[in-house]
């Protein structure tokens, strides 16, 4: 949806296209393939293997591929291959950085229209980090400096930097690497040749909301990858007023999952960073929620696209409501628990804690897995197949 809304925002052409699409052939029709952010793990196995082999064929034979973050991910050696490229493993990384930071550009088609004295401040997400001895690889933009206002973890960079001055006992406490300074000269953005394409690899969200520094860079990106500037109207649909009965699943739907993420702001465990993204204290798994909460509210965004009139649909509306209020009774009754332990100091991570209860219902609403699972992709998976249908109406 960041990345649906972006291109949206800056009037960009663009197809949406389903792992299954991929597997028909249907990457036959097009120059560039954009991958956006997401968990490259379950993006393979999304494709599977005739999807992966359609992706390589496609670049080979001259056709771009642009991956931001997970689809980025994608692209390398510790994906499907198409770079020289490996991610470092987790204990090598700063794995919990989100936020504002500064890059050092080196010169690009890419960068096209940034002013010498404008600051290049862009965002990442939870990125992971490039690694590569491969001098056919260019480095497009390594990391300078994060922004005061950016998170390690749940800890604000600004704050830790004026009261503390260094990580030392953060990283020790955390267990993990949280210093910033270990991201500096570090690539952010790179590109290779695979085959007669082009691969162009960003750690960066472009996309981010609100970003109108990354908002001309997508625009430079179409013109270098697609071969296009032509410009098209996206624009969602506003909030309808819920007035015909039809759609009162729908609405009982999206009370619920804001009824959820108020139950997190008020128990302190979250709050919004931007439209899109909440910022979670340590051990809750907030990306989830957010997650879960922006696609609902897309599909009330683009209500008015609804098949209402079509029995199977309702159906499938009505049964992602129902599996929405059962998630929401296990989520709060978990969420409390969590915010229990850490007020009595407990250390909870996404995958441990102390109480048996907490595991437990982790693992129903989740999975055991980093990437998730459970419940949680049950319920993603059919509110992805509600939303993608009223986003092809959109579109």
């Amino acid at each position: 949806m960041m990345a649906f809304n972006a291109l949206s925002d800056a009037g960009l052409p663009f197809d949406l296209i389903r792992s299954e699409d991929i597997r028909q052939g249907i990457l036959r029709d097009y120059t560039m393939l954009f991958v956006p952010g997401g968990w490259a793990s379950n993006k393979i196995k999304s494709l599977g293997r005739d999807g992966v082999r359609e992706i390589r064929e496609f670049v080979d034979k001259g056709g771009n591929y642009l991956g931001f973050c997970g689809g980025a991910g994608l692209a390398t050696l510790d994906g499907i291959g198409l770079l020289n490229i490996r991610r470092l493993p987790t204990r090598d990384r700063v794995p919990s950085f989100s936020g504002g930071v500064q890059l050092r550009l080196n010169g690009h088609p890419l960068w096209a229209g940034m002013a010498p004295e404008t600051p290049s401040v862009f965002h990442v997400w939870w990125p992971s980090q490039f690694s590569t001895n491969d001098q056919d690889i260019s480095v497009l933009a390594t990391y300078d400096e994060a922004l005061p206002d950016s998170f390690s973890s749940d800890l604000n960079v600004g704050d830790v930097r004026k009261i503390l001055g260094d990580w030392v006992s953060l990283e020790q406490s955390y267990g993990i690497n949280l210093d910033p300074l270990r991201l500096h000269d570090q690539p952010a953005v790179m590109e290779g040749l695979c085959g007669q394409g082009r691969v162009l690899l960003s750690l960066v969200h472009f996309d981010t909301p609100n970003d109108a520094h990354g908002a001309a860079i997508l625009k430079n990106l179409w013109k270098y990858l697609a071969g296009t500037s032509t410009h098209r109207e996206y624009r969602p649909s506003p909030l309808p007023s819920f007035r015909a009965t039809k759609v009162v699943d729908l609405r009982n739907m999206l009370n619920t999952v804001q009824d959820l993420i108020s139950f997190g702001e008020r128990n302190f465990l979250w709050f919004w960073r931007n439209p899109m993204l909440l910022q979670w204290r340590r051990g809750i798994r907030g990306l989830e929620y957010c997650t879960l909460y922006g696609m609902i509210k897309a599909i009330a965004d683009h209500a008015d696209r609804f098949p209402f009139d079509d029995p199977s649909s309702l159906d499938r509306l009505q049964e992602v409501a129902r599996m929405v209020r059962s998630f929401q009774e296990k989520a709060e009754r978990v969420l409390l628990l969590e915010r229990q332990a850490l007020q009595d100091g407990h250390r909870i991570t996404y995958d441990k804690s102390d109480n048996p209860e907490i595991v437990q219902l982790r693992a129903e609403l989740f999975s055991t897995s980093k990437s998730y699972g459970g419940m949680f992709k049950k319920l993603l998976d059919k509110v992805d197949a509600i939303l993608f249908d009223l986003l092809l109406r959109a579109a």
